[in-house]
């Protein structure tokens, strides 16, 4: 058997080297068109940065996992296909900023028909709408010239979480697989799982039709989003009763109906699906006339976007309601620790509207390289997600400074404020910090990670998300 994946990014890669190194007997190659990104997946620096990861790559790398460039030469050979590939949120047109895009799901699909001899197994692994199986199935069959030829679509969703991933992958809560309720999609269901029960229990293997399997993963994410807004929500509201989020999250989070994973506020959620899979929801439920379920749903972004902008505001009014010409040291800039991935991250809009007011920043993060948050920081809104989109430098070059170390980022600061919850962020001497930075010093801590009361021990004037306020900002501009 031969697998080959259209895709070398951050569900591609990690889900194929997996696969290869649990299958040894299996012949496993990752495909894209980008050769400097097929160089770097050779290479001993991996484009991505995952825990694990480089151990599983380097077990099964030239053994039975490859990764090439010749996209068409592996598709014509391979047995069984994913499809890998972005489905990015549409920037233009109809449906422009809800629905997905799905150029490159057709354009890989018109791909496949056009060198395909042989019969295969489509699997989709990107997050599609639903009755995105359907379509593919009529590019797929207008487009193969060899009327022998058979395709059967399964729709084979992720559920990774960024940071997790290889535990996610080497012992997956469940493994869901959907195809047509017909006796080759029920063939081609078993073709696949087989893959999988090479290292996962049968009852984690679930089986169901193309367009439940489409759903579940898109309302997965969604009810993830949800209960993150949810949580930050009553953040908000436990600074103006006194109330502690963190003592209330624990509290309901003892509750078993409930149970406390998504239960931490935070500055927001970030990665490359939650927004867009919410509003792909979103755009599915008004295409079929449920407007009240669209705006349920679309609630949920909102709520995020205003957990944002409240934080900033929070900072500004803080510090006497201006941080023109204030250096602010930022820690962190991905989406969540133990990741590089900066798609959707909160710290984009945090350090924008900080910006907007003036302010001189000065980030730190220990995976997210210079070149991407200068990208990130002038890209427009739902534009990262499109291969080859294009951005310019920040408009202001000296409003923004990047550095390798966080007390040189705390340096002559009026303020520090945590984005990312990495956990060398807790063992940071604060002493020194504070005693390098301008005072009063404020620490604003959009993740909850760090000893509050050593903090203001040390001097620092402190905001944690969801706790009780300081004297100093409770009695002071902000209120």
């Amino acid at each position: 058997m031969k697998i080959a994946c259209i895709g070398a990014g951050y569900v591609g890669g990690p889900t194929m080297a997996m696969i290869a190194l649990k299958c040894p007997e299996i012949e496993v190659v990752v495909l894209d068109i980008n050769e400097s990104r097929i160089a770097a997946w050779n290479s001993p620096s991996l484009p991505i940065y995952e825990p694990g990861l480089q151990e599983v790559v380097e077990a099964a790398r030239g053994r039975n996992l490859f990764f090439s460039a010749e996209v068409e030469k592996h598709i014509a050979e391979a047995d069984i296909i994913f499809v890998s590939v972005n489905t990015p949120t549409k920037t233009c047109g109809v449906g422009a900023g809800k629905a997905a895009d799905l150029t490159y799901w057709e354009g890989a699909a018109r791909m496949i028909a056009a060198v395909s001899k042989t019969s295969k197994i489509i699997v989709e692994k990107s997050t599609v709408p639903v009755k995105t199986a359907e379509a593919i199935e009529k590019v797929l069959k207008r487009n193969c010239s060899d009327p022998s030829v058979e395709f059967d679509i399964l729709s084979n969703p992720e559920f990774l979480a960024e940071g997790t991933a290889i535990s996610d992958l080497s012992c997956p809560d469940r493994v869901l697989i959907g195809g047509k309720d017909t006796s080759r999609g029920a063939k081609a269901i078993e073709v696949l799982a087989s893959v999988y029960a090479h290292w996962i229990p049968e009852e984690r293997i679930l089986k169901t039709n193309l367009w439940s399997a489409e759903l579940s993963k898109l309302t997965a994410n969604a009810m993830l989003a949800q209960r993150i807004s949810s949580v930050n929500s009553i953040s908000a509201l436990c600074e103006a009763t006194g109330a502690d989020i963190q003592q209330v999250s624990k509290s309901i989070g003892t509750d078993s109906r409930i149970g406390p994973k998504f239960l931490n506020a935070s500055v927001g959620f970030g990665g490359s699906c939650f927004q867009k899979d919410i509003l792909n929801l979103v755009y599915i439920c008004e295409s079929v006339g449920l407007k009240d379920v669209a705006n349920y749903w679309e609630s949920v972004v909102t709520m995020n976007d205003y957990q944002k902008q409240r934080f900033v505001e929070r900072i500004i009014s803080a510090m006497f309601n201006t941080i023109k010409r204030k250096k602010i040291a930022i820690y962190g800039f991905a989406f969540k620790k133990d990741t590089g991935d900066t798609r959707e991250t909160p710290a984009i809009d945090v350090c924008r509207g900080l910006m907007a007011d003036g302010g001189d920043l000065c980030i730190y993060d220990p995976q997210v390289s210079e070149k991407q948050m200068r990208l990130d920081l002038a890209m427009p809104k739902f534009e990262w997600d499109h291969p080859g989109a294009k951005a310019g430098p920040v408009s202001d070059d000296e409003s923004v400074t990047v550095v390798k170390d966080p007390m040189e980022a705390a340096r002559g600061a009026h303020a520090v404020v945590v984005l990312t919850e990495w956990d060398a962020f807790k063992a940071v001497d604060y002493q020194a910090v504070y005693d390098s930075m301008v005072k009063p010093a404020f620490i604003f801590d959009g993740r909850n990670i760090l000893d509050h009361e050593h903090l203001r021990a040390i001097g620092f004037i402190v905001y944690a998300l969801g706790k009780p306020l300081d004297s100093f900002i409770l009695n002071g501009p902000a209120n």
